[in-house]
């Protein structure tokens, strides 16, 4: 029942990158509705319930799909809050972003991502990465059950 279904959230301040992964998802017949924030700090408004989300359903998100350079609050530092939190850090978090450089895989490795991936510069392999991703993240994986969420950090 698609009403079932949790969501998945995008943190990705590029358009075009939203376009393509909004895209490749839909491509999958991934029926999740697919939230999108543009910064690190509507990632944890939406994830803490706060300002423009505070209405939004107590349920965590299938996959956290996080770009690691993003405006306001970087992606390592929505990673390092979401693992420290013990009511959000069973949400499986894919960095998915264009950095290539080292300390931004260990880093984000150290702090648990469950997955790095690289945007393919090419169109057609950045389509079937998040295909993959997102079949195997929001339909295949089975989370642990949620605990609730009491009251949400400030």
């Amino acid at each position: 029942m698609i009403a079932d279904l949790k969501q998945i959230l995008l943190a990705e301040d590029n358009a075009n990158d939203v376009e393509l992964t909004l895209n490749a998802l839909r491509g999958n017949h991934i029926v999740n509705e697919i939230v999108v924030v543009r910064d690190g700090v509507e990632a944890l408004d939406y994830l803490y319930r706060r300002n423009t989300f505070a209405q939004r359903t107590e349920t965590n998100p299938a996959l956290v799909l996080l770009d690691l350079k993003m405006p306001k609050v970087d992606g390592i530092e929505v990673l390092r809050q979401i693992k420290e939190d013990s009511a959000l850090k069973s949400i499986p978090v894919v960095m998915l972003t264009s950095s290539r450089e080292e300390q931004d895989l260990v880093r984000s490795y150290e702090l648990g991502v469950n997955a790095y991936v690289v945007k393919p510069v090419a169109f057609h392999e950045f389509i079937d990465a998040v295909k993959l991703l997102g079949g195997f993240w929001a339909v295949i994986n089975e989370p642990p059950p949620q605990r609730p969420q009491g009251q949400a950090r400030g």
